[in-house]
């Protein structure tokens, strides 16, 4: 079992950035491919970006590439999320995710096993 703490989220003006963190628990990051999600007003959840266990290989939704960067620190069972540029509509409630298997990377929800409560994040015009 994995317990999932996300961070960092917060209210921020257009353009601005902010740092997302998600502490693990109960085992070891390193056997976890790791992914962001995030679900904004009125919407359905959405994949924002996820990171293979060795970090290796990265994969971004359109929508956020060249802004966003994920990354993590299997030492420290944490994983990140870089917002840079932000706009309005990257308003949403942030969610990490683990997913068991290591080396494959999904952009499908059902296909992560552990899920954090959310962080809000609000980007003002």
């Amino acid at each position: 079992q994995v317990q999932l703490v996300e961070s960092g989220g917060g209210l921020v003006q257009a353009g601005g950035s902010l740092r997302l963190s998600c502490a693990a628990s109960g085992r070891t990051l390193s056997s976890y491919t790791m992914g962001w999600f995030r679900q904004g007003p009125g919407k359905e959840r959405e994949f924002v970006a996820a990171i293979t266990a060795s970090s290796r290989t990265t994969v971004y939704a359109d929508s956020v590439k060249g802004r966003f960067t994920i990354s993590r620190d299997n030492a420290k069972n944490t994983l990140f999320l870089e917002m840079n540029s932000l706009k309005p509509e990257d308003t949403a409630i942030y969610y990490c995710a683990a997913a068991r298997n290591p080396y494959v990377i999904s952009k499908d929800a059902p296909r992560y096993d552990y899920w954090g409560q959310g962080t809000q994040v609000t980007v003002s015009s």
